[in-house]
């Protein structure tokens, strides 16, 4: 069976395991060699990773043909209204394609860690946190669609990717998980 891991990645943490510029990355915290991320979390984004030492899971894991959700928790400056939730279930406008419909919500802050460096605070303005829930993942997709409706992303965390979640995983930290709830579901 191939093995799939859960990493908690932390702020600032590039989704690969060299870089020539002396900048954090997987390495940092993890020594597993033949282990691959299967997809990618920005530098600026924090939460759920899945590495595996498999190709064809890598594939299946990342590819948006297989339509794995993807499960963010993200607070955005201001307080978004009803309009602007419906913009974001039905899908927003990046670089001429419209993304797919999203399930959104909005949640109470989570009990998360805290983020080092913090994200800035007005005080003259209010935020507020939403549950995003895609299938697909083009280039910084929830950044791009809570700005498009005037609520800039101010923390992103990925707590889950399908069946897989953070599930008390503080930041650095990685466990092997059963890559079985994937195969249980037809291609």
């Amino acid at each position: 069976m191939p093995r799939l891991i859960c990493f908690n990645k932390p702020y600032g943490v590039l989704t690969k395991f060299t870089d020539h510029e002396g900048r954090a990355t997987l390495a940092d915290f993890m020594a597993l060699p033949g282990i691959y991320p299967a997809g990618r979390l920005d530098k600026d984004s924090e939460g759920l990773l899945l590495l595996t030492d498999n190709g064809s899971l890598q594939h299946r894991l990342s590819d948006p043909r297989y339509k794995l959700p993807k499960t963010y928790w993200v607070q955005v400056e201001g307080i978004p209204d009803a309009q602007a939730l419906v913009r974001l279930r039905s899908g927003i406008l990046i670089e001429g394609r419209m993304t797919q419909p999203a399930g959104i919500r909005v949640i109470p802050e989570p009990q998360l860690w805290p983020r080092n460096p913090p994200i800035r605070w007005r005080r003259e303005i209010p935020t507020s946190w939403l549950e995003i829930r895609i299938t697909e993942g083009r280039n910084r997709q929830v950044r791009r669609m809570t700005a498009a409706t005037g609520h800039p992303t101010l923390r992103l965390v990925r707590f889950a990717i399908g069946p897989w979640n953070l599930d008390g995983l503080q930041p650095g930290q990685w466990r092997d998980a059963n890559p079985q709830p994937l195969y249980d579901v037809p291609a």
